[in-house]
């Protein structure tokens, strides 16, 4: 299997996280999701640690540059709605 398959089987896949954020965080999220209805935390999550991926991103190296491109192509379905793994 391709690279770029291996990327696209486990990008459909979806993984629960459990994590811990401090209260203020929390309580501003929640204010967030109540005046936004289209908004739900897994959404904000999902957009969150994409767009600090990209900003953060690692060495050039080719299965980085895919991971890249994956990252940024779920950012923006995130951001505009589509559902991930649809073109």
């Amino acid at each position: 299997m391709p690279n770029s398959a291996k990327v696209n089987v486990v990008m459909n896949t979806p993984i629960s996280l459990f994590v811990e954020v401090p209260e203020v965080l929390h309580d501003a999220l929640k204010n967030y999701l109540e005046i936004r209805p289209d908004w739900d935390q897994d959404r904000v999550f999902t957009a969150a640690l994409s767009l600090f991926l990209l900003q953060n991103r690692g060495t050039d190296s080719v299965p980085d540059k895919l991971h890249q491109r994956e990252t940024s192509r779920i950012y923006l379905d995130t951001l505009f709605k589509h559902p991930i793994g649809h073109n």
